[in-house]
């Protein structure tokens, strides 16, 4: 049955939803930079578990309106690619925390909090970039998408750096395999930033 309240509403719940799918995957990115930098105790895994929890809910509603709704305020097929694109960050920031929690005792004098801070950084642009969506303004997207590209570059220059460590010779063979595998998540988790960024200002080109 379709909902009044979404047909004279122009389903503007979707805006909404996707700015609380959003907002708990820029949560996620939260959460990890803040364990990564509490290196004094074991890291607690609860943060990363609640944002996944609160994006698979948003994830679910905005698909149940999709079914539902008579009339959505962007293309059907860019909500989903949003949806979607949003869904993967904290995905990929909890796979992150998961392996980190257990890999733990390995990764002395290994500092990921820089990078943690530049995937906070991404995520931070996304949700303004989400926001952006209920006026549809070019200039200020443009301004958001140039901002989360320049991030992108800066973590691809400080993957060069981390090959250069890798193959130095100071490090042990474990550790190389675990410092080459978590920056590459990291690296991805910022990717999936990037991709929602590029879904997001793709909209308000078709749309301005």
């Amino acid at each position: 049955m379709f909902s009044l309240q979404t047909i004279f509403g122009q389903g503007m719940q979707f805006y909404t939803l996707l700015e609380a799918a959003a907002t708990a995957a820029h949560d996620s990115t939260k959460a990890l930079h803040a364990m990564l930098k509490e290196t004094a105790r074991a890291p607690s895994l609860d943060a990363f578990k609640l944002a996944r929890q609160r994006e698979r809910e948003a994830s679910d509603k905005i698909s149940r309106e999709l079914v539902n709704s008579f009339i959505t305020p962007i293309e059907r097929e860019d909500i989903e690619a949003l949806g979607s694109a949003l869904y993967k960050i904290p995905k990929q920031v909890e796979k992150f925390a998961d392996r980190y929690a257990m890999a733990l005792n390995h990764l002395d004098g290994i500092d990921f909090a820089p990078r943690a801070a530049m995937l906070e950084q991404a995520a931070s642009v996304v949700v303004e970039m989400v926001h952006e969506l209920r006026h549809m303004k070019l200039e200020r997207m443009k301004s958001l998408n140039d901002r989360l590209r320049s991030i992108e570059m800066e973590a691809d220059r400080l993957m060069l750096e981390l090959y250069r460590d890798i193959y130095s010779g100071k490090l042990d063979h474990l550790q190389m395999f675990l410092l080459k595998e978590f920056f590459e998540i990291l690296e991805k988790a910022i990717d999936r930033c990037r991709e929602a960024g590029v879904v997001a200002y793709e909209i308000v080109l078709k749309n301005s």
